[in-house]
């Protein structure tokens, strides 16, 4: 099998390639190790930010975002039992963010490639890139019960971080940044109406939490938690109880409560893999960069590196010329960094960390009441949040 560009993975970053490539000319295959009801059925980010949103309507795949996403125009900052609205257009010049989930996403995508696009393989386990440093790599991979082999000019490894494309790298050109986190989250879905109409970000000396959903009639909600929790070890009256008490406020607003459908725990890491390219391989999403969630922003990194690439692939068929893929890895990582730090100050904000002192307590609600009371800080968070540039 041959084509222009192997995309290893088919979650969001993938799929969303194969159609910037598609809709540039550029014929691919992308290859899935799941199957396609895993693929659309795997709950991750919720969160689209205003040039993710624009992306995948220039896409045309915009059309079901639309009428079901729910636009969001700000969110609420809680502390000391205070409420604070960050208005985002009011702020950015009119930029917001989408409520749509990581599955639609996905199901939108599957949907367009199968019906427009190149190949589109699941169940076909990718199991090495070869020749990533020449002019001619190699996907090898198994599908249907038997070894096959991909021939590229181009690999895409949207593989994640436990996937085959990294590890194509050489280690002696690898840099590798990291931070992990002594907390989680621990998620849950809920039938119930969301209890606020946009999200609720409340910091508490209990511990973070956060009040998300998925539909106007599922809500997602999030409680810091100590590493390594189990999920099932909480019950669901309790962690009810706890979300209570960490989103409490002065006024009469109240948690609605309602049946949980599901519970995980999530850990916390800041991962950077410098560089994103090696010779005709390049890494997208998760296998070059993870971010802890509380910023928002890990399928919204990965939609810029797709973007950058698929911009970057089309101006050297148009022009003869390499200079955008080879600025690749600089590229992206400029955002990726931007992202990286917009998460950490989120996480370090709004997270009292374990065995905090009271003096580091103070200084989180001085950080929160600046925000609140400053314009300029205001402004920066809701830059950040609704979303560093592409390229």
């Amino acid at each position: 099998m041959r084509t222009t560009v192997g995309i290893i993975g088919a979650g969001p970053a993938g799929l969303l390639l194969a159609r910037l490539l598609h809709n540039a000319g550029i014929d691919s295959v992308v290859l899935e190790s799941r199957d396609r009801s895993y693929v659309e059925r795997r709950q991750r980010a919720g969160i689209l930010e205003q040039g993710t949103a624009d992306v995948l309507r220039a896409a045309g795949a915009g059309a079901r975002m639309d009428r079901e996403g729910l636009r969001h125009d700000g969110i609420e900052l809680r502390f000391d039992r205070r409420r604070h609205r960050v208005d985002f257009p009011a702020l950015t010049g009119g930029r917001s963010v989408m409520v749509y989930a990581q599955t639609e996403v996905c199901k939108d995508l599957i949907a367009l490639q199968l019906a427009e696009g190149g190949p589109l393989l699941f169940e076909a386990e990718a199991l090495a890139v070869e020749d990533a440093g020449t002019d001619a790599p190699r996907v090898r991979f198994r599908h249907e019960g038997r070894e096959d082999v991909l021939e590229c000019e181009y690999v895409v490894g949207c593989d994640g971080f436990w996937g085959v494309a990294r590890k194509a790298i050489p280690a002696e050109l690898v840099q590798v940044f990291e931070r992990t986190y002594p907390f989680g989250w621990l998620g849950i879905l809920a039938d119930v109406p969301p209890s606020h109409d946009e999200l609720v970000y409340a910091r508490h000396d209990r511990g973070f939490a956060l009040l998300s959903m998925r539909s106007p009639s599922v809500s997602r909600l999030y409680l810091q938690v100590p590493d390594g929790t189990d999920a099932e070890a909480w019950s669901d009256e309790a962690i009810w109880d706890e979300l209570e008490r960490r989103f409490e406020t002065a006024d009469d607003w109240r948690l609605e409560r309602g049946p949980i459908t599901q519970k995980s725990v999530t850990p916390m890491r800041s991962y950077v893999h410098e560089p994103m390219r090696h010779g005709r391989l390049f890494l997208a999403g998760d296998a070059a960069h993870i971010v802890p969630p509380t910023g928002a922003k890990g399928l919204n990194l990965a939609v810029g590196d797709v973007v950058t690439f698929a911009r970057a692939l089309a101006h050297q068929q148009e022009t003869g010329s390499p200079e955008l893929l080879d600025s690749y890895s600089e590229t992206c990582l400029r955002r990726i960094w931007q992202a990286e730090r917009f998460s950490y100050d989120m996480t370090t904000l709004l997270h009292p960390a374990p065995g905090a002192t009271g003096f580091e307590h103070r200084l989180q609600l001085a950080r929160l009441d600046r925000i609140a009371s400053s314009r300029a800080a205001e402004t920066d968070l809701a830059e950040g949040y609704t979303g560093f540039p592409f390229g």
